[in-house]
């Protein structure tokens, strides 16, 4: 995929905000641990980097939920493996 530089940040923001409310709403974050813990799991990639917004192939819930409840959390915990309306309604 070809992004221009403004889809990239833009969708990297989006990405970002909706970890963050995971990690608030699921993982006990403060807002700030919260948004620390985004800018660390999506960090800004320069245009040239060979492997730029690989991280976007899962969204947000999936890394979020991994981070949280470990890997497999779908099977320990089904009620996770789709994210809620209110996760769908931060786009």
């Amino acid at each position: 995929m070809t992004w221009t530089e403004a889809d990239y940040v833009a969708y990297l923001e989006a990405e970002r905000r909706r970890y963050a409310w995971v990690m608030r709403r699921h993982g006990g974050r403060t807002p700030e641990r919260a948004r620390a813990a985004a800018l660390a799991h999506y960090p800004y990639e320069p245009a040239d980097a060979p492997h730029r917004g690989l991280v976007f192939h899962d969204e947000a819930w999936h890394w979020a939920m991994l981070e949280i409840h470990g890997h497999a959390y779908w099977s320990e915990r089904p009620d996770l493996e789709r994210p809620p309306p209110e996760y769908r309604a931060l786009s």
